[in-house]
């Protein structure tokens, strides 16, 4: 069988979308044994350092960290309090919001993960520097195409 040729803009390697696909997929890769020792999930331990960085946030906060909405973060929260990381609480202001605050399982926690950076690092293969650029880079390619949608 005979196929065309694909013209250059068409090539799966010549798409920026499949390079940051394909290296979340291989980040998640590395990521998951690590966290298998935390007993986390990818999502779970993204929910866990936005709680980390400031406890007693709302659902609401942190799924605006996490860029999703938050019927989506509610499985992954339930699922972090019955392992006993935190609590949710209604406000006592305003009913429709829910609290969130670490319990002293979930701050302990903390502390066997602060290994988990130095380790992607390491497999990286790359320098602190060069990661630091690649972020900040991503950071404002995500923002522009945050505006764009």
């Amino acid at each position: 069988m005979n196929h065309p040729t694909p013209c250059a803009q068409l090539r799966l390697d010549n798409q920026l979308c499949f390079a940051l696909y394909s290296t979340s997929l291989m980040m998640t890769k590395v990521y998951k044994p690590l966290l298998q020792e935390l007993n986390l999930t990818y999502p779970q331990y993204l929910a866990m350092l936005v709680l980390w960085e400031g406890d007693g946030i709302t659902v609401g906060e942190l799924s605006q960290r996490l860029l999703t909405d938050p019927g989506s973060v509610t499985p992954l929260l339930k699922r972090l309090e019955g392992e006993g990381l935190l609590t949710r609480t209604r406000s006592s202001v305003d009913e429709r919001v829910v609290e969130l605050r670490l319990t002293d399982k979930g701050r302990a926690l903390q502390q066997q993960a602060q290994a988990v950076p130095s380790c992607v690092l390491k497999a990286t293969e790359q320098s602190i520097g060069e990661l630091t650029a690649l972020t900040k880079e991503l950071v404002t390619l995500r923002n522009s195409l945050q505006k764009a949608v």
